[in-house]
């Protein structure tokens, strides 16, 4: 099943969100030097504590996300955040990565015969879509596995297709470098709890935009249901665990929902990025961490992508979803001393931040920085998040303990 409404395509050449970008780190430059002397991709604000959000009112007052952010798919904008540069475990929200890095290395009518070896490194605990070794499925078969059920059998097997466990994570760590995902540390291919796992909630919708792109992923990740094979002729049905497309668990289905990815580990919590359109528009939202546990993290994405629809219009971008390297994006990486400069800064709480932001600098900043051959950003801060509520998200199928699931 396709999406109904495509996604607007996305622009490879310097952009109004870069120039946004630019325009964001200007003033902050006046108010906060040892921020200015580490660039944060995105934009400075977007590493600041507390909500990010000018000339627009209304967030949903309920939020308990350690981290999120509400972005225009087609320009890139990012309209509210949290803690958006934040380091945390992404749980199956990670397989959005793999995605990213690995569809395109397969045809979808490709066949491979599983065999032991492609199961053996499975962690305990894990969500299962039910690969069975001796059974011949295609590619597209796997892909469904991965999206639909976050089986990371299915991971695996597609992990060893593509020259082994060892060679898909340094891939996917490579594609996260090149989508300036730079928060992102990738150990395993599936997203399961493993020490030193991390990215944040700027880096997964990164990942989410960069694989709305393609139709393949479109399309996998937009799959309510689909048959899944079982061994001669038979199959049994799979159903995609995001709620918010299915309706599941008693979550109303979100009107013009794409996709794209949900996520449960016992050190993560429950994760979502999630992406709909309406009236022609489509927005990104990825939630991380939610007190909530069960469907919370739904309900927090719905309201932020209700509040982006209604009031999104009316909101001054305070960042930007950047460009990748090999689009055209460029980076700077600032120096040791420098960033520990801005590690040690104080962060600014901003409510609608229109005090710090002012009219310091301007588009004449925005020029002088493009002159001086700083047109980009790279992130600064954030450690790593303490465990979550053990709460499971998704009744798939699982191996082990409920606290040790992956979803």
């Amino acid at each position: 099943m396709r999406d109904s409404s495509p996604v607007p395509p996305r622009a490879a050449q310097l952009s109004r969100r870069a120039a946004l970008g630019l325009v964001a780190a200007v003033p902050l430059a006046a108010a906060s030097p040892a921020s200015a002397a580490t660039p944060v991709i995105g934009g400075e604000r977007l590493a600041r504590a507390g909500v990010q959000v000018r000339g627009a009112s209304g967030l949903p007052k309920r939020l308990t996300a350690r981290s999120w952010l509400v972005a225009d798919h087609e320009s890139g904008e990012v309209l509210a955040s949290y803690h958006a540069h934040t380091h945390l475990a992404p749980a199956s929200t990670l397989k959005m990565l793999f995605a990213d890095t690995v569809l395109k290395n397969f045809e979808r009518t490709e066949r491979h015969r599983v065999t032991d070896a492609d199961l053996a490194d499975i962690p305990s605990g894990s969500s299962m879509v039910g690969v069975k070794p001796g059974i011949t499925y295609t590619v597209e078969q796997l892909w469904l596995g991965v999206f639909l059920r976050s089986g990371n059998d299915a991971v695996h097997v597609l992990s060893h297709m593509n020259g082994g466990l060892a060679r898909t994570v340094s891939q996917m760590q490579a594609k996260a470098q090149d989508l300036q995902a730079l928060d992102t540390h990738v150990v395993s291919p599936d997203g399961f709890d493993h020490k030193g796992q991390v990215s944040s909630a700027y880096d997964l919708t990164l990942f989410a935009r960069h694989g709305l792109a393609d139709a393949d992923f479109r399309a996998y990740c937009h799959t309510k249901t689909a048959n899944f094979p079982a061994g001669g002729k038979k199959t049994f049905q799979i159903q995609n665990t995001d709620r918010l497309l299915t309706g599941a668990w008693g979550v109303p289905t979100y009107d013009g929902l794409i996709g794209v990815k949900n996520g449960y580990t016992s050190n993560a919590g429950n994760t979502f990025t999630g992406a709909a359109t309406r009236g022609g528009r489509t927005l990104l939202v990825t939630v991380m961490h939610p007190k909530s546990g069960g469907s919370g993290v739904y309900e927090e994405t719905a309201a932020l992508l209700d509040w982006g629809f209604k009031e999104g219009a009316k909101a001054q971008s305070v960042g930007a979803l950047v460009d990748p390297l090999s689009e055209g994006g460029a980076s700077a990486t600032p120096t040791r001393k420098a960033a520990k400069a801005a590690a040690g800064a104080s962060a600014t709480v901003a409510g609608d931040g229109s005090s710090s932001w002012g009219l310091v600098g301007g588009a004449g900043g925005a020029v002088a920085l493009l002159a001086g051959g700083a047109y980009a950003w790279r992130r600064r801060r954030s450690a790593a998040g303490d465990e979550a509520l053990e709460e499971p998200q998704d009744g798939q199928n699982q191996r082990g303990r409920r606290g040790r699931q992956q979803g």
